[in-house]
C-alpha cells in the first residue's frame, strides 16, 4: 500500500498520522510561510489570535498547505502542520 493508491481512488485522508505512516519522518519537511495576527473586536477590547500558514512536503512530489488560527503561535503552527498533512497532494513534474 502507498500514498499513490489513496490518490488513485480519490480517498479522503482524515488523520495526519496516515501521511506519517506512508512518508517517513526524516524525509518530511515543513516550512512556516507566514504568521499573521488577526483581531476580533469585543466589548472589552480586542481579542488577538495568530494565523499560521505552513507548507509540508517530502521533496519527492508531495506537497500540502495548511492554515490554522489559534490564540498562541505554537498551537497555530502545530495545527497548521496537521492541516497541511491532511491536504497533501501529488505534484506532477517534468513534461507530460
Amino acid at each position: 500500500k502507498s500514498l499513490e493508491e489513496i490518490y488513485l481512488f480519490s480517498l479522503p485522508i482524515k488523520e495526519s498520522q496516515i501521511v506519517d505512516a506512508f512518508i517517513p519522518g526524516d524525509s518530511m519537511k515543513d516550512e512556516v510561510m507566514k504568521i499573521m495576527p488577526v483581531q476580533k473586536q469585543t466589548r472589552a477590547g480586542q481579542r488577538t489570535k495568530f494565523k499560521a500558514f505552513v507548507i509540508v512536503g517530502d521533496g519527492n512530489g508531495h506537497v500540502g498547505l495548511g492554515v490554522k488560527c489559534a490564540s498562541e503561535v505554537a498551537n497555530a503552527i502545530k495545527g497548521a502542520i496537521a492541516a497541511a498533512k491532511l491536504s497533501i497532494i501529488p505534484v506532477r513534474r517534468g513534461y507530460w
